[in-house]
């Protein structure tokens, strides 16, 4: 008869417990595995693929709530992120920002920086969405310089040659072409050749090639970052997805941004209220504070504004939208109410707008700048 006998080792085998190592190391398994992905993220941004890039972030965060410790048993370690400028756990997150340039739906650059402001990255965002100054809306030439010492002339865009640097210039080149004319140098069949090219760039190319040149002179160059600048400052504070910043004369060509630089940004609610055949006065007036912030930005640098003649067309437009259309004197009202509005929240908010500029000047990405603003905004705070 055969028996059976259990030797006290083979009990041991088994019936003990698995080893808590071997769990620790199958519970760590996705995330590694998630970690050799990341590649993947890299490629996204590169390629400024915002979908793909947000999508992989997302899987990330349920990945990080799945391995994270359950509510009910005490942790030592938070599982929530929050943002501080010295932060360095999930930086990588923060390039998202950069995809967006290349999007073509503006509701996914909204879902961006939702995502990143869920995970606490962006807490300044939006914070002045529902700020409007108290005081009249009937804000009059004699109101606006009460309130910001400058005439109102100096809060709209001059025309080239009649005021500021450009007069100027204007002035020296037609001193020295009459110069050369009285020392028998014939530069005539020249300038017509000039005149002519400048004709056509202006036409056909929105004058793209002699903004492209006069981005050389660094004076220019610097007038054009403070009022982006202004732009991006005040979209992000009230809570306007930025798509990017773009500087390039020739590249805001080809995507087709009227003017010679162009911060794009997103109003979701304005977007919603235009397709429904209507515009409430909160979505126009947020728009037309972000639309008039180069020009005050300008203002209370330099205390002029040069640029911005796109931003008032655009700004006409959209006027002609509403029902029944303002009045030119409403529109004149609606444009100095909100240049004075966007004074105020830059001049409230004046290190991180020179913060903003100094990041672009330094050719930093939109992620790079907006950071540069959040630690601008929360040293000040």
């Amino acid at each position: 008869m055969a028996s059976s006998c259990f030797s006290p080792l083979s009990l041991a085998l088994s019936s003990s417990p698995i080893p808590k190592s071997s769990v620790k190391r199958r519970q760590w398994k996705p995330i590694i595995k998630a970690l050799k992905e990341w590649r993947e993220y890299e490629d996204a941004v590169r390629d400024k693929d915002l979908a793909r890039a947000l999508r992989f972030l997302k899987s990330m965060e349920a990945l990080q709530l799945q391995s994270s410790p359950s509510p009910s048993r005490p942790s030592s370690v938070n599982s929530v992120t929050t943002y501080s400028p010295g932060f360095a756990g999930s930086e990588r997150d923060w390039e998202v920002l950069d995809t967006c340039l290349n999007a073509d739906d503006m509701r996914l650059v909204g879902s961006a920086y939702s995502f990143l402001q869920d995970r606490g990255f962006l807490p300044n965002f939006g914070k002045c969405k529902n700020i409007v100054i108290d005081g009249t809306r009937n804000v009059t030439p004699t109101v606006l310089k009460k309130s910001t010492g400058l005439e109102a002339s100096k809060l709209s865009p001059e025309k080239w040659g009649l005021s500021g640097s450009s007069r100027a210039v204007l002035i020296a080149f037609l001193g020295g072409v009459s110069f050369l004319l009285s020392q028998g140098i014939d530069i005539r069949p020249n300038l017509a050749v000039i005149l002519t090219l400048a004709t056509v760039d202006a036409i056909f190319l929105g004058g793209s090639c002699l903004a492209q040149i006069s981005c050389i002179w660094p004076p220019y160059r610097r007038r054009v970052l403070v009022h982006e600048a202004g732009h991006l400052l005040t979209a992000y504070l009230m809570g306007c997805p930025i798509r990017g910043v773009i500087l390039d004369p020739i590249v805001a060509m080809q995507m087709g941004i009227q003017g010679q630089a162009g911060t794009q940004f997103w109003d979701e609610k304005l977007e919603n209220e235009l397709a429904e055949g209507r515009l409430s006065g909160t979505a126009f007036d947020r728009y037309c504070i972000v639309l008039f912030a180069g020009i005050a930005a300008e203002a209370l640098v330099y205390g002029e504004a040069e640029g911005g003649e796109n931003d008032e067309n655009l700004f006409r437009s959209i006027c002609l939208l509403l029902q029944p259309p303002l009045s030119v004197a409403e529109m004149s009202n609606q444009a100095r109410w909100s240049v004075l509005q966007s004074y105020n929240l830059l001049k409230w908010h004046k290190q991180a707008h020179k913060a903003a500029v100094k990041a672009l000047e330094s050719g930093h990405s939109l992620s790079i700048v907006i950071r540069r603003i959040e630690e601008a905004l929360l040293s000040s705070s």
